[in-house]
């Protein structure tokens, strides 16, 4: 039911409350004056000497009682009634005060990833003002070597870290593996899924593995994002900065082209890490739901899998997002200096023969 149905309904309620209170006090107004002709009756039956009086009195008293007690038992009726409406009033304005609230904190959230995309324009504007020059002088052999795609397999790194147990990062890798199996080129995909990722297995990964892409789920938050520690038991986690996590990622003689974060409020971390080295990172604006979560990451690797760009990977996650009524303005793909995504291929099916 909506609040305006919710509305109308207590409008309807307060009234039946409103017309049964008044109803019942007419009665117990009618029962009091009642009560009171037969007490006058009674006394006038004791105060005469004539007999036939007297009985005619006391009839007249029962009588009276008899429409007192009716009258009585009307208005107890309707003042239960009253007392039903009324509950059923309160149990109304709670619902539709619960509802407005719920409605002011969407509006709120819906203003928030608002103002955050809007910041994130801005953060974009800034970059392509920044860049426009580097982008004209910037080689053309530079350009090619980062754009073309590679002539080894993709290799993908990932972490999930849920210290406390609270999403889904298991599900996650389950669908990215499954959307990557069923794509053209997945012969040219490598994945290392490193779950209950602790700071050790983000180093190992990167020396290691050498990852074209890494890719992490888990917590965020601004320039933070949260790591496990190597116990058994829930636990808070461990907090590392954007700066660290950009720290480790260099600590190889090959660095990620690409860092998705699927983690709530990430995109200052992208941005961190796109300042920093990155040519591309993908972030959100703002806290994400588990299942946008999954279906974006599902969805972008799938398409990266596909051979399309990483511009049109990330924009199909966001597609599926929204096919499943999500909040798909969240993702946001920060790009560096002189780097255009549209032209980023990650992988291509080598040539036969």
């Amino acid at each position: 039911m909506s609040i305006q149905q919710d509305r109308r309904e207590l409008e309807r309620k307060q009234k039946a409350q409103s017309d049964s209170a008044r109803r019942a006090a007419d009665l117990r107004t009618k029962e009091a004056r009642k009560r009171v002709d037969a007490a006058k009756a009674d006394q006038a039956a004791g105060r005469t000497r004539s007999p036939s009086q007297a009985q005619r009195k006391r009839r007249e008293a029962v009588r009276a009682v008899e429409a007192a007690n009716k009258y009585g038992r009307d208005a107890s009726a309707l003042e239960a009634k009253a007392a039903g409406y009324g509950s059923d009033a309160a149990k109304l304005q709670t619902r539709i005060a619960n509802a407005e609230t719920a409605e002011r904190q969407r509006a709120a959230r819906q203003q928030t990833i608002a103002q955050r995309a809007a910041q994130v324009q801005q953060r974009q504007l800034a970059q392509q003002v920044a860049s426009s020059q580097e982008r004209i002088a910037m080689s053309e052999q530079a350009l090619r070597a980062l754009s073309a795609p590679r002539a080894e397999r993709l290799r993908i790194l990932m972490l999930g870290a849920s210290s406390e147990g609270d999403l889904r990062v298991t599900r996650e890798h389950t669908r990215i593996r499954r959307a990557v199996e069923a794509a053209l080129h997945r012969d040219q995909v490598e994945i290392d899924v490193r779950l209950s990722a602790t700071t050790q297995d983000l180093q190992d990964g990167i020396a290691k593995f050498r990852p074209h892409v890494v890719h992490f789920s888990g917590h965020g938050d601004e320039q933070l994002i949260s790591f496990e520690e190597d116990v058994d038991d829930f636990h808070s986690g461990v907090v590392v900065t954007a700066s660290a996590f950009a720290s480790a990622c260099q600590a190889t003689d090959s660095p990620p082209t690409l860092i998705v974060f699927n983690a709530c409020k990430s995109s200052g971390t992208a941005d961190a890490l796109v300042d920093r080295f990155a040519p591309l990172a993908i972030g959100m604006t703002d806290s994400i739901d588990d299942g946008d979560a999954l279906n974006y990451a599902a969805a972008l690797y799938s398409s990266v899998a596909n051979g399309q760009s990483v511009n049109s990977a990330h924009l199909a996650g966001k597609a599926a997002i929204e096919l499943a009524g999500g909040e798909h303005e969240l993702p946001y793909l920060a790009t560096g200096q002189g780097i255009d995504p549209t032209t980023v291929i990650l992988v291509k099916q080598p040539p036969t023969g």
